[in-house]
């Protein structure tokens, strides 16, 4: 007998973008082999008016195939193979989505003026704060400051690359953090320095927002801001930091 799929697996089945039906019909097929309709209908506890509909969904999916016949009969992909066609679909989908988002909403957005009234926002959650960061330093033109303590490690840490892609670009970019850095790891990411005893850190961009990181052991709050005053105050307070920071060798 095969080993029981769990159901973390058949989450993961559904969050890629499969059905239901759709799930228990590969999941059938991968269990039993090549099939006839009627067969996955049978065992895979789908509805025949519904079987034919739910495998070929799945195959314009590219997690089978079929050969045709009569009647015709079907078998699984490789789950690598399938998960790769679905990831490339998703990029496409996303391309899609940029275009329209940053082609037609993100200038009716500017037009009313929304981004010239200061706003303070509290962040919260890890994929909220990268998220932010991310479309931070893809607007980013001119400068990025980052002071980066050891507890906003995993939030600096996942854009390092996006960093080395700015200063590649012409932005300057100044890295300021503290000793227990990996520091060979963002030394080639601009303009870096060491400094001890940073309770907070924060990404500064083109001197317009900032993303201020407080806390001691772990972030405990996470502010993003265009307030040109609040923006100011951390500029600056960087600069005073930056100053007297250890340059490196």
């Amino acid at each position: 007998m095969s080993a029981p799929v769990s159901e973390e697996a058949r989450k993961v089945l559904r969050e890629v973008g499969l059905t239901d039906y759709e799930t228990r019909a590969y999941l059938i097929l991968l269990e039993r082999g090549v099939m006839t309709a009627s067969e996955v209908s049978e065992h895979g506890g789908i509805p025949y008016s519904k079987v034919y509909e739910t495998l070929n969904s799945l195959e314009r999916k590219g997690w089978i195939e079929a050969e045709r016949g009569r009647p015709s009969r079907y078998f699984p992909k490789s789950p690598s193979e399938a998960l790769e066609a679905a990831r490339l679909r998703l990029e496409d989908m996303v391309s899609g989505w940029r275009h329209i988002v940053l082609g037609e909403l993100q200038p009716l957005y500017e037009r009313r003026e929304l981004l010239e009234k200061p706003d303070i926002w509290i962040l919260r959650g890890e994929f909220s704060v990268l998220a932010k960061l991310r479309e931070m330093l893809g607007g980013a033109r001119k400068e990025l400051m980052v002071a980066a303590p050891a507890f906003a490690k995993n939030f600096v840490g996942a854009v390092v690359s996006m960093l080395s892609q700015l200063r590649d670009s012409g932005v300057n970019v100044n890295v300021m953090v503290t000793r227990d850095w990996d520091v060979e790891k963002v030394a080639k990411v601009g303009d870096v320095r060491v400094r001890d005893g940073m309770f907070g850190g924060g990404v500064i961009v083109d001197g317009k927002e900032a993303l201020l990181f407080l806390g001691e052991d772990k972030p405990t709050l996470v502010i993003w801001s265009n307030h040109m005053g609040l923006v100011k105050f951390a500029r600056d307070y960087f600069q005073y930091l930056w100053s007297s920071s250890e340059k490196l060798p």
